[in-house]
């Protein structure tokens, strides 16, 4: 299955050691050879880059992995298929506008036999489940509340439902971001991290690569990474539980009765 990479914090910074060990997987250090992509938020503004080759031999994702844009909302796909062709249409992660905001959702796991035909706004571009849930939640959202965003606890609400839901089809871990609150949906694997001052070094495990965050950040500074598996072999990565789902706002994790 796929693997996801997000990151949020209080402050924008770049991805590039994280993606580094991350892209890597993406046909080197594991076998998810079936594209890539990545979004990072700007303020409202989204710049998205997508690619339906292995993250390892993209152009794309070498431009990635050393230019360091700074962003506050992060999200990371790299596919191995299991519903849908090899193609850039169902390339992860996906985007759509809601609510005067682009919304992106990336998905790791399988919903078998999941096809829903009855979408009244949104539709899918390509021919995977991950795609078809996503334009399920948007609209889930939409029937909730059809004039503007709600309050985050309502919000929460609405997506534990729709969530649990989906899981009982199959595996359904996945991120989902607006740029102001940052989602993350534990079915079977997602782990986090969050970096804060004291601020010590860290080192890829798929890359002989290590950065001091100490010389890089300040006190301040907070950053929380999800992944599919844990990144680095130094650090104590937190398992969220199947079933939870979490919300990251400004480098922290939150969970809503």
């Amino acid at each position: 299955m796929c693997q996801l990479l997000g990151m949020n914090c209080n402050v924008p910074t770049d991805i590039c050691f994280s993606f580094e060990g991350f892209s890597t997987r993406g046909g080197k250090t594991d076998d998810h050879r079936d594209g890539w992509g990545i979004a990072f938020f700007e303020g409202k503004g989204c710049r998205f880059f997508l690619d339906a080759k292995p993250s390892v031999f993209s152009p794309v994702a070498e431009f990635v992995r050393h230019y360091p844009i700074h962003s506050t909302h992060v999200i990371a796909h790299i596919r191995k298929a299991t519903q849908g062709k090899v193609t850039l249409e169902n390339c992860h992660p996906f985007r759509r506008e809601l609510w005067g905001r682009y919304w992106v959702f990336a998905h790791n796991g399988d919903l078998p036999g999941f096809d829903p035909k009855d979408f009244s706004f949104y539709q899918p571009v390509g021919n995977t489940d991950s795609e078809k849930a996503f334009c399920l939640i948007l609209e889930r959202f939409r029937e909730y509340f059809p004039q503007k965003k709600p309050p985050l606890e309502k919000l929460y609400s609405v997506l534990k439902e729709v969530s649990e839901k989906l899981a009982q089809k199959g595996i359904f871990n996945y991120l989902l971001s607006d740029g102001e609150h940052f989602f993350a949906h534990c079915s079977t694997k997602l782990s986090y991290i969050v970096r804060q001052a004291p601020f010590a070094a860290a080192h890829l495990i798929d890359q002989d690569v290590t950065v001091d965050f100490s010389e890089l950040t300040s006190p301040s500074d907070r950053v929380a990474v999800i992944a599919t598996t844990p990144l680095t072999d130094n650090e104590v990565w937190t398992q969220i539980l199947p079933g939870e789902l979490l919300v990251f706002q400004d480098g922290l994790p939150h969970k809503f009765p």
